[in-house]
């Protein structure tokens, strides 16, 4: 009673970490399945120019989204 009482909440969150687990991807807020999923930022310079070509949904070098 103390955590709230939302079931289908409790459902999203569960799958949320699962998948985060499972695909080493970060979930954003409100995150259901079938939404795109945020890439792990890359290490070094490299990586982040390399990024840029890999066909993610990119804001900045550090911020990428891709489809599970």
């Amino acid at each position: 009673m103390t955590n709230g009482r939302s079931i289908d909440e409790f459902l999203r969150l569960v799958a949320a970490l699962q998948t985060s687990d499972a695909k080493k991807v970060a979930t954003p807020e409100g995150w259901q399945p079938g939404d795109k999923v945020i890439v792990p930022p890359p290490q070094d310079v490299a990586s982040a120019e390399a990024r840029m070509n890999e066909g993610y949904e990119c804001t900045d070098w550090y911020f990428c989204k891709k489809s599970l």
